[in-house]
């Protein structure tokens, strides 16, 4: 990951205007220079004069439209106290994530939803066993959970076959449940299932560990969040979106 290149960024303008149009092809070369392997997906006119924005590797990053200058860090809007770097990534992430079709997530809903948050889930993670232990205080609060496997250890780790053995499961949320609890499931793994695709999105969005949780406007709110405080801060980040 680039390291921060500059420290403090200027105050925003109110009602500035986007910076214009930048070449494109010099802003590719300045970072394939830094990070030749960089997996870039857009090049945009940024808010910030003179920048164009980057969103690489499930990241977003600044650079001068001259290629010269790179910027890694959040850019806040400081009259409407608003961090616009991860406006614009939960934009990308939900983009992302929204083409995750249902049959694909291990889906606990609550009676009387009110909110839904996406979690990218490790069977043998503490945390993670930890929230899913807890999974019927987050639904009695109008929290559907939709899962999404992220076996921390790679391929071929006992986590990647547990999940699988999940995945191949007649009762797919009953065996989340009971792998989750220690319990040993006899299972297949040879059955068609998402787990490849589920890690390499994760790893797209910029999941680096587990539980990792997603609201359904892409913001980012844990790690482990017990359910009394989760539903504040879903509460929370509806009420900036309003």
């Amino acid at each position: 990951m680039l390291k921060p290149l500059v420290a403090t960024l200027a105050c925003l303008v109110a009602g500035s205007a986007l910076a214009q149009n930048a070449n494109e092809g010099t802003v590719r070369e300045a970072i394939k220079s830094l990070v030749p392997n960089a997996e870039i997906e857009s090049v945009t006119a940024s808010v910030l004069p003179g920048f164009s924005e980057v969103i690489m590797n499930g990241q977003v990053i600044y650079v001068t439209n001259d290629g010269k200058y790179v910027v890694s860090g959040a850019v806040f809007d400081v009259a409407g106290k608003a961090n616009l770097t991860e406006r614009r990534l939960g934009a990308v992430r939900v983009a992302e994530l929204d083409k995750v079709p249902p049959e694909r997530r291990l889906i606990f809903p609550a009676k009387s939803p009110k909110h839904r948050i996406m979690v990218f889930t490790d069977i043998d993670c503490g945390y993670c066993r930890q929230f899913h232990a807890e999974i019927g205080k987050y639904n009695d609060l109008g929290i559907t959970v939709e899962y999404l496997f992220f076996p921390r250890m790679g391929e071929g780790s006992k986590g990647w076959n547990e999940a699988v053995q999940v995945w191949c499961s007649k009762d797919r949320n009953d065996a989340l449940t009971r792998a989750k609890a220690g319990q040993r499931l006899d299972a297949k793994t040879d059955c068609d299932n998402p787990v490849r695709d589920d890690f390499v999105l994760g790893q797209r969005i910029g999941v680096s560990g587990t539980p990792a949780i997603f609201t359904e406007a892409g913001t980012q709110v844990g790690g482990y969040v017990p359910p009394d405080q989760m539903i504040v801060r879903l509460e929370q980040d509806k009420a900036t979106r309003k």
